[in-house]
């Protein structure tokens, strides 16, 4: 029988059993995707915009129609700021503790409740179920929540390694439970202000320069969207419409235009275009040139936006 690492032990042995190291690939990929994540939302100026049909607010409100705890996310989206906060620099907090060895059962937890509560919002309408990866995550999360990092590149085993050797050998056991808490607790704490002021230093280059939106005039308001010579045949543009939700113009043909909201109708994911149609990067979505729904999960064909030429110029209707 192989002998079990030390609870010191940071690295791998090569006489190590195979159950530590198989929960090393999936470490990794969790750890990584979930710091990724964190990190993508940190950086994405449309993520706290309260006014952006793509941040964290709009994404609460339309989840919270069809969500089995709606009410809950309804109350969420009353603090779009705090929560989404809470939501980026939490899986930031369980990618970093998972790839350090840090508190790994917690940040397994953590990673576990992130999942779940995105299963039970953004994927909750996904058929059939297994389209959604939320539910997958969580699943993934159990065997870290079970048997943590099981000493293999462990930033806790480490840190209790290390104030052993530096205490009397009668010392109490809970002594060293508290180091290791507030030296966790310590290099936790430092990676949070660094998230924060990552986050400060986005919002500060950010918010200034960008340009104030018009107020919701209404559906029949007009704004020039392209120059008829500027937009190709058999090309698109994206743009902005007057109340500010994001949507592409299609010109098919020489006569004609046609536009739709960047919105998939799935889930509220923003649309990017694909070939001659679009796709929904969150769950796979696809639509045609005329915006009708050639791969699911969606059903409904995307939302159509009016448009017409009036002297050289292609302006919503």
């Amino acid at each position: 029988m192989s002998p079990k690492p030390s609870l010191g032990e940071t690295t791998p042995r090569a006489d190590a059993p195979t159950p530590i190291w198989a929960l090393l690939p999936l470490r990794v990929f969790l750890g990584g995707t979930f710091l990724y994540a964190g990190l993508s939302k940190i950086l994405d100026t449309d993520y706290l915009d309260p006014t952006s049909p793509l941040g964290v607010h709009a994404q609460m409100l339309h989840a919270a129609a069809t969500s089995p705890i709606g009410p809950l996310v309804s109350f969420a989206a009353e603090h779009p700021t705090v929560i989404g906060l809470v939501i980026a620099i939490g899986e930031v907090a369980v990618g970093l503790g998972t790839l350090l060895g840090l508190f790994t059962r917690i940040a397994a937890l953590g990673g576990f409740l992130l999942a779940l509560s995105f299963f039970f919002t953004v994927s909750w309408t996904t058929r059939p179920y297994y389209f959604g990866a939320d539910i997958v995550f969580a699943a993934a999360w159990t065997p870290l929540l079970v048997a943590g990092d099981a000493g293999l590149f462990s930033t806790t085993a480490r840190l209790r390694a290390a104030i052993r050797r530096r205490r009397p050998p009668n010392h109490a056991p809970d002594d060293v439970e508290r180091r290791i808490l507030l030296w966790g607790g310590l290099i936790t704490a430092t990676a949070a202000a660094f998230g924060g002021s990552v986050i400060a230093l986005t919002h500060r280059t950010t918010t200034n320069p960008k340009p104030s939106r018009p107020g919701d005039p209404g559906t029949n308001s007009q704004a020039v969207i392209a120059a008829v010579s500027a937009v190709a045949v058999g090309s698109s543009t994206s743009f902005t419409t007057p109340n500010g939700s994001a949507a592409y113009l299609l010109r098919p043909s020489t006569d004609t235009f046609m536009a739709f909201l960047a919105t998939c109708t799935h889930q509220g994911c923003p649309v990017t275009a694909a070939g001659s149609g679009f796709r929904c990067p969150c769950h796979g979505s696809t639509f045609d040139g005329n915006g009708q729904v050639t791969g699911g999960p969606a059903t409904k064909p995307l939302t159509n936006v009016p448009v017409r030429v009036v002297d050289g110029q292609v302006t919503t209707a």
